[in-house]
């Protein structure tokens, strides 16, 4: 058995504390061709599922959250727990896709098996179907929730299959007796001592990033109570001219993406009869800690820096420069790497505080961030499923702590693609922000005297 990483049992208890999120992530893969039958389907499941243990098991629990949740083999792993089939109602154009993608995140995942599902979605129209991969966020992030998919791909030609060592199976105590009562013991016993000291760690640790989160942005609708269900929308650029731009500024391909974000967000709030002042929206910003051996390992990694973003500055060019500015700013300052060494504190120190602290905190509604926008790398290369092209990839996030929308970024075969989640009720107007980020590309592809358009392919009509 291995314990959860405090960030991924972090998901969990902020899952438990709110009834109207689910924080399942996931991956849209639309695909040329018809697609598999059912058992041609799960045997492709099999083999994606053989190379990576930890899809076969399930998070196990102590009473009262004494000590870490563990991940444990599943004796009753079943395949059809996972896989889900579903049809897409006339025309099976990209609204009624996006529409079910809205759904689908809003339903949680089954703890009682392997937190991860397949959906395979027949009857997209130009002859395609799609694939929605979705695991539970305290199974992986966004870099390694891309390494789940891949490996229901085909493999490059020439490169090897590897398979992920299996777990080990845990053995049973005798007599039923609790698991891991020993540990249980020892955490109770640690506790009056462990608890003042945990709080002070924690607190030195955060020090860096307390001047972010205890100075709230300005009120805004962006910010606020959620319901249950979601809306769901895509914009798309080409990753080459992104590039372009980014390189006739100055700027990194993650600027010029949050600079598309900020005036996407200045055109939703001016909508709304709001006004874009500085300090109206700090957003989000995941910063993944991954090392290259750390690759293929389903887990989080990731820290996050939480800037402002220009979204009271009109022109194109001066806002991309100040996004610029600002995301070296906090770079340099340390803000991410201070975050990742609280959680490398975190995991140090006993369990149930942190997880009472987090159930407890999470109940609190917090009024600093806006917005979230993470970028995730996705794979350069074409991919394939038995001989099918995955044509595009879409991302799907969840929302939640107050966030009324989120942003996730993907590069794949040189396009960008940009899933933008919102709250049905008090966000029914993001379709906006998908038009902004493209208007707003164009616009700095003009600035930037690059001529050509370069936009991906779409779905159907």
């Amino acid at each position: 058995m291995t314990e959860l990483r405090p960030l991924d049992s972090g998901f969990m208890e902020l899952e438990d504390a709110d009834r109207h999120i689910s924080l399942g992530i996931g991956a849209v893969a639309i695909i040329s061709g018809s697609p598999p039958n059912r058992e041609e389907f799960t045997g492709i499941l099999a083999k994606g599922v053989e190379r990576n243990a930890r899809l076969r098991q399930k998070v196990r629990r102590a009473p009262l959250d004494l000590v870490a949740p563990v991940w444990e083999h599943d004796p009753n792993f079943d395949f059809a727990h996972h896989i889900r089939w579903t049809a897409l109602p006339m025309p099976g154009d990209e609204h009624t896709l996006c529409e079910l993608v809205a759904t689908e995140l809003e339903e949680r995942l089954d703890r009682d098996h392997p937190l991860w599902q397949c959906v395979v979605v027949e009857h997209l129209a130009g002859d395609r179907w799609a694939l929605l991969v979705k695991a539970h966020h305290s199974l992986v992030d966004g870099v390694s929730g891309i390494t789940v998919f891949r490996q229901l791909c085909d493999a490059a030609p020439g490169k090897r299959e590897q398979a992920a060592p299996e777990p080990r199976v845990p053995v049973e105590p005798p007599f039923g007796a609790e698991p891991r009562w020993l540990d249980v013991a020892r955490e109770v016993t640690r506790l009056p001592y462990a608890v003042p000291r945990s709080v002070l760690g924690v607190a030195r640790g955060l020090a860096p990033l307390a001047a972010a989160v205890v100075s709230p942005a300005t009120e805004c609708s962006l910010n606020g109570p959620i319901g249950r269900q979601r809306r769901y929308v895509v914009a798309r650029a080409a990753l080459a001219e992104v590039h372009e731009i980014g390189a006739a500024f100055g700027a990194t391909v993650n600027d010029v993406v949050l600079a598309a974000v900020a005036a996407a967000y200045r055109d939703l709030l001016v909508g709304r009869n709001e006004q874009p002042a500085p300090d109206t929206l700090r957003i989000l910003v995941p910063v993944s800690m991954r090392s290259d051996k750390a690759k293929n390992s389903l887990d989080n990694r990731v820290s996050a820096v939480l800037p402002f973003l220009p979204i009271d500055v009109a022109d194109p060019v001066e806002r991309l420069d100040t996004i610029r500015q600002r995301m070296a700013r906090h770079k340099t300052g340390g803000a991410a790497q201070a975050e990742k060494s609280v959680l490398g504190l975190v995991g140090r120190l006993p369990f149930a505080p942190m997880a009472w602290s987090l159930r407890l905190l999470a109940r609190f509604p917090q009024r600093t961030v806006g917005a979230l926008a993470t970028n995730v790398p996705g794979p350069r290369e074409q991919l394939s499923i038995q001989g099918r092209t995955v044509v595009e990839l879409l991302p799907a996030i969840p929302i939640a702590m107050r966030l009324r929308t989120a942003i996730a970024i993907l590069s794949y075969a040189g396009h960008l693609t940009f899933g933008i989640t919102g709250d049905y009720d008090t966000a029914p107007d993001i379709a906006v922000l998908a038009e902004g980020i493209e208007r707003e590309i164009r616009r700095l592809r003009e600035h930037a005297g690059i001529r050509r358009p370069a936009r991906p392919e779409v779905i159907g009509p």
